[in-house]
């Protein structure tokens, strides 16, 4: 029985989903000088996680299987929708989502009503999604580079 621990690209996309998370508290601190430990556990946020984690999978399915094999066309497909959905469509949701907590605030001023709030950050602006991405491209190629390499 193989180790997933041994999967190269495993470890990648691992590194890339953790290092985006755990980078998101000290960016997130230097704009809004308040730590948001929420936010290690969340979506949304500088760098994009999702961006990160595809990205680094894809860099590193790229470089120890080849650009030109069907599976690396796969993760590059994958990549585009997940990173379009991260920009995209979730940051729309949130949109909405903030709107409509804006409309039920306006609606219910001084009604003893539930408080519960949508969330609004779900998803990413195209920045935080290009740094998501260029994340994941360092860290693809950092694994490749002292992964041990079969002879």
């Amino acid at each position: 029985m193989s180790n997933p621990l041994d999967n190269p690209t495993l470890i990648a996309g691992l590194i890339g989903w953790f290092l985006a998370q755990t980078l998101k508290l000290p960016i997130n601190y230097m704009r809004t000088r308040k730590w948001n430990w929420a936010l290690w556990f969340g979506p949304g946020g500088m760098p994009s996680s999702h961006s990160s984690i595809i990205t680094a999978a894809t860099t590193s399915i790229g470089l120890f299987e080849g650009f030109d094999s069907p599976l690396f066309a796969l993760a590059f497909l994958v990549a585009m929708v997940i990173t379009y959905d991260a920009a995209g469509v979730r940051r729309q949701a949130g949109f909405h989502a903030k709107k409509i907590n804006i409309m039920i605030n306006e609606l219910f001023t001084g009604q003893p009503l539930s408080q519960e709030k949508l969330k609004e950050v779900i998803g990413h602006t195209p920045r935080e999604v290009a740094a998501g991405v260029a994340l994941g491209i360092v860290i693809g190629l950092l694994v490749w580079l002292v992964w041990p390499k079969s002879t």
